[in-house]
């Protein structure tokens, strides 16, 4: 598998584009991707009860199974609207199905932002025209930056690999930086693969590999009511379709989830105010499950994520994260591990040297390891540091 270029338009028949439809004062805010053949589908979408009217609306279209389109807006969430806030959302899904002359029913919707206020469709409508005529292979850099909110950079990943002796791609962009949280977060990814695939083998792919790389995310514990990751595949590529479990399949999931932990690191990375990626490896554990657990309550914790800012190898905090995860083990068989220093051992401490524990948590990405002693189940989770400016920018956010 090779890294290329080219975010969500690397897979062959898809073309993207971003403008300023002034929703946002000063920034690029609608994005629309778009498969010139008609493609298969998948979905995953955020569990808050609260969903926003786009999520709703595309829930039920990925039900479908095909898809051609995604439109997304920035700086509105068009959540908590009441049944104005549908009518926003189907009337922008049916403005850019005339705009590209394809059935409404193709279109996707997607929207983030502030929530409770009555989406702009008169704006989003009046620049359609302007970002349907700049659609094309090069647009995927301003698809992701107008899909940004608090994000301080565009997010977006693809890999080229084979099936077969042929060569397919899989892309995509994403955001989020803020009220990040495993079970979906404040994020939105859109994911585009030239791999010819049934549709229930791609959302099957979709589920699982989100499991360990979306949902292994956090930055500071909420969730949002607008969060959708969406997989179109149109088949460009041209293999022999998968159409069951087999080497074929794993390879593509392989592919799949590379990216998409790539897109996930990036979100985590950009958390609000971060300085620092923080990777969490837990191991030893009894269940997968188990281990996701523990993985994700060392990378939630606020302690935690205080003292990796603030540079200060304070391993308590992190046994105590451990301890409350919900897996289950013994206190004195467990080992710790900041970057190469180990710091625990049998459930204690161990004498280290505290310049070099304090330069692994200065260290960008900071890795932790700990191992339960309790099996061999692994999982990984990724998060951030906790700084001043996290407080800084969200209480200041509508302003």
């Amino acid at each position: 598998m090779i890294w290329v270029e080219g975010g969500v338009t690397a897979a062959r028949g898809f073309l993207a584009h971003g403008v300023a439809a002034r929703i946002k004062k000063h920034k690029k805010d609608l994005a629309l991707v778009l498969s010139q053949e008609p493609a298969v589908v998948a979905g995953v979408f955020t569990t808050n009860r609260v969903k926003a009217a786009p999520v709703l609306l595309t829930q039920r279209r990925v039900a479908s199974r095909q898809a051609q389109a995604i439109v997304v807006n920035s700086g509105n969430a068009n959540a908590c609207t009441g049944p104005e806030g549908m009518e926003d959302a189907e009337l922008m899904a049916r403005a850019v199905a005339e705009a590209l002359s394809l059935p409404e029913e193709r279109v996707l919707v997607s929207s983030t932002g502030v929530i409770g206020e009555r989406l702009p469709v008169k704006k989003i409508i009046k620049a359609l025209p302007e970002l349907v005529q700049g659609l094309s292979r090069e647009g995927h850099a301003a698809a992701a930056e107008a899909i940004m909110t608090t994000d301080t950079t565009p997010k977006e990943a693809a890999l080229e690999f084979f099936l077969e002796g042929y060569t397919c791609r899989v892309g995509g962009m994403a955001k989020g930086s803020g009220m990040i949280h495993p079970c979906m977060a404040t994020m939105l990814a859109f994911i585009t693969t030239d791999v010819a695939i049934a549709p229930g083998l791609l959302q099957q792919a979709l589920s699982e590999v989100v499991e360990d790389s979306f949902n292994s995310i956090t930055v500071d514990g909420d969730t949002s009511t607008n969060d959708m990751v969406l997989v179109l595949a149109n088949g460009q590529a041209a293999n022999p379709p998968i159409e069951e479990e087999g080497l074929d399949y794993l390879t593509f999931k392989q592919a799949l989830y590379e990216v998409c932990v790539s897109l996930a690191r990036q979100i985590a990375r950009d958390g609000e105010g971060a300085t620092k990626l923080i990777e969490v490896r837990v191991e030893g554990a009894l269940t997968v499950e188990e281990a996701r657990r523990a993985a994700r309550a060392v990378a939630a914790s606020n302690l935690v994520k205080a003292a990796v800012f603030g540079e200060d190898p304070n391993w308590g905090r992190i046994l105590c994260a451990l301890g409350y995860s919900g897996a289950r083990f013994e206190p004195e068989q467990v080992s710790l591990w900041l970057g190469p220093v180990q710091v625990v051992a049998a459930g204690r401490g161990v004498a280290f040297d505290e310049e070099e524990a304090r330069s692994a948590l200065a260290s960008d990405p900071v890795s932790i390891r700990a191992d339960l002693g309790a099996g061999s189940a692994t999982a990984t989770a990724w998060g951030c540091d906790l700084t001043y400016d996290y407080v800084r920018i969200n209480a200041h956010y509508r302003t």
